[in-house]
Formats: structure tokens, C-alpha cells, sequence
């Protein structure tokens, strides 16, 4: 099936930064597992060891101070800047190198071409938390150019954003993977074939397994439980298939599984 100039320029666009969250990885009801009596206990013994700095971008005074409340309430995040625009957001991250930048898509200027390219390269030292009105197939789009490693909505609850924050900071993805089926379903279909995979090569046969269910939006406990072994096992696993494949983080891992067309592409 030939594909159009536009279809190519959107693969290229989504690949080359987050186009496989087909599932990334974790929805907002795995941040919401965070609150638990055992989450809140693990929380509250890693913020005696490290701080988590948070950026707010958003060009509404009053939502941004709704949200730096919330945030202020918490012993282990502290909001270091704000942003009322575009550019104080991209020079603030520059400055400050937040461990999470919260960005709202619907700011002025975020769609602009060098200011995408500007974010997605801070997006390697901060991870990028976006929020937007709608759960759209735009709006995630919009934000996967983005390099963002969490997609919300700003009518989600307060402890879910502080849930978000420590889910992204901690290096996971925060994507609902039934927003992103549709989109790599039609950027998939008709498509060139994708780059080879040598790296994949030097994989064993566990760690491919565990690679396939990443991709298919498991989490450490799900795959421990799918393959019958103990999660600190599978932790070991993912961190040989991070090394091997030379990615940063679950995300990339993804990314390249599907780019690679590592995991089968399922007709249906």
C-alpha cells in the first residue's frame, strides 16, 4: 500500500520519540496503586533520601498555583520554577534541570517547530509530564512529539498528578495505552519496513520474552507473573535489555520494539 507524504512525515515524527506506546507501559490506574498503605510508606522512606524538583509550565496564574499548593504538600517533591510561557519553560529546564517539568499542551507557542525540537532534547535530563484538556488521538500526539514520558488530563484528581510525578520521576511511563492502539494502529499499516535490529540479536531468549511484554504494556509484577519467576528477577531483565538495546529507559525500550517490528504486528 503506498503511503501518503503526510502518513511518513507523522511516522517519522512519533517514532523517533515515543510512536510505540502502544501500551507503553503503565495507565493512570497503575499511579493510583501508588497510594496504597505500602506506596505511601515507600514514598515517604525515599523522601528522606532525595527531593524530587518539579517545573510548572502553564500560562493560567491560578491553575498554576492550584497545582504548586498541591505539590507543596508533598515531603518529597518541591516545585522549583514556574513558567507562564514557552520560552520561560524551556529556559527554566535548561537552568534548572528539573527531575519533571509539567507542561500544558494548550500553552501558546507549543507547537511550534523549534520549540518541540527544544523540549524533546531537554526531554533526555527531565522527564516531560504534559496535560491537556482532552484525551484526544491529537492531543497525544501533540504530546509524544514532545518526548513525554506521562499524558494527563487536567481533570484528573490531585493525588493522581502526585502520583504521575513520582511515576515519571522514578524513570516509568504514564500513558494510557488505550489512546495510543488507534494512532500506531494507523501509522503501522502501510508503512515502509522499519530499521534492522542487530541489537536484538544479543538478547537471550528471557530477556526477548520480556522485551514482548513491555511493549505489550505490562508491568514488572504482570511479567513476573506471566513468565512464573520473582520480580526482582525480571528488574535484572529489564535493566540487560535497557544495556543491550543502548536505550535510556523503558520508554526507548518500547519505542524500539515497535519501530523494529520487534513485537508482530496484529491485524485485526
Amino acid at each position: 500500500m503506498a503511503t501518503t507524504t503526510s502518513t511518513r512525515t507523522l511516522l517519522r515524527v512519533v517514532s523517533s520519540l515515543l510512536l510505540a506506546i502502544t501500551a507503553t507501559m503503565l495507565s493512570v490506574g497503575y499511579a493510583q496503586a501508588e497510594t496504597t498503605v505500602a506506596g505511601r510508606d515507600s514514598v515517604l522512606r525515599a523522601a528522606q533520601q532525595s527531593t524530587i524538583s518539579v517545573l510548572l509550565a502553564n500560562d493560567h496564574l491560578v491553575f498554576r498555583s492550584g497545582m504548586r499548593a498541591v505539590i507543596g504538600a508533598q515531603p518529597d517533591i518541591h516545585c522549583v520554577a514556574e513558567a507562564p510561557d514557552v520560552c520561560t519553560a524551556i529556559s527554566e529546564m535548561r537552568r534548572l534541570r528539573p527531575d519533571v517539568a509539567i507542561l500544558d499542551l494548550d500553552m501558546p507557542g507549543l507547537d511550534d517547530p523549534a520549540a518541540i525540537a527544544s523540549v524533546a532534547a531537554l526531554a533526555d535530563t527531565t522527564r516531560i509530564l504534559t496535560l491537556a484538556t482532552g484525551e484526544t488521538e491529537q492531543n497525544l500526539y501533540r504530546a509524544l512529539r514532545l518526548g513525554t514520558s506521562g499524558f494527563l488530563t487536567k481533570a484528573l484528581p490531585s493525588q493522581d498528578l502526585i502520583a504521575a510525578i513520582r511515576t515519571v520521576a522514578r524513570g516509568d511511563a504514564l500513558i494510557d495505552p488505550r489512546l495510543t492502539r488507534n494512532l500506531v494502529s494507523r501509522l503501522s499499516y502501510g508503512i515502509e519496513p522499519f530499521p534492522a535490529a542487530p541489537e536484538v540479536e544479543t538478547l537471550t531468549t528471557r530477556e526477548h520474552q520480556v522485551l514482548l511484554l513491555m511493549a505489550k504494556a505490562y508491568t514488572n509484577p504482570e511479567i513476573a507473573r506471566a513468565l512464573g519467576v520473582g520480580e526482582q528477577t525480571i528488574k535484572t531483565h529489564v535493566s540487560n535489555v535497557l544495556a543491550k538495546l543502548g536505550v535510556r529507559d523503558r520508554v526507548q525500550a518500547v519505542v524500539y520494539a515497535h519501530t523494529r517490528r520487534v513485537v508482530p504486528l496484529e491485524v485485526g
